[in-house]
């Protein structure tokens, strides 16, 4: 499978297509949510959020591992992190995705200026730049498969 390239003018470019009110192919999560959603990994990946583990340290090179692979997130996945139907933090969809620019901006500046940093993911474990933008990849590639944006 091909992922997305860490474009910001092309994802903001696809953000813009979606629709407050486009449904899902699959999940639960509505077109605002997984904005924020999104937006929750830039700012887990830049330390302002973080959640314990929720995976056995054993476990952690085996899930670091997919990172690199051609193999897409599973859908209908459900971390315990997120939550069940996550409050919506903007009045509107636009405003989400303004945030969304603005923790990517963030997340870049964060890792330019504590390039040896690694922030933790409930489940990948400690992550560096290079592993958040794998992730990143594969993670807003999911998402926009949900929503019918690729």
């Amino acid at each position: 499978m091909s992922f997305i390239n860490l474009d910001i003018e092309e994802i903001l470019k696809t953000l813009n297509q979606l629709k407050a009110d486009q449904k899902p192919a699959w999940g639960k999560m509505n077109a605002q949510q997984m904005v924020e959603h999104l937006t929750d990994g830039f700012k887990m990946a830049s330390g302002k959020i973080s959640f314990p583990l929720e995976v056995e340290e054993d476990e952690i090179g085996k899930l670091k591992n997919f990172l690199y692979t051609d193999k897409p997130m599973a859908k209908n996945i459900s971390v315990a992190f997120t939550g069940i139907n996550p409050k919506i933090r903007h009045e509107e969809l636009e405003l989400s995705i303004d945030e969304f620019l603005l923790e990517w901006i963030d997340f870049e500046d964060f890792f330019q200026e504590n390039p040896e940093t690694k922030t933790q993911h409930p489940y990948y474990g400690l992550l560096n730049y290079d592993d958040w933008c794998q992730l990143h990849k594969k993670h807003i590639t999911h998402h926009f498969n949900q929503f019918g944006l690729r």
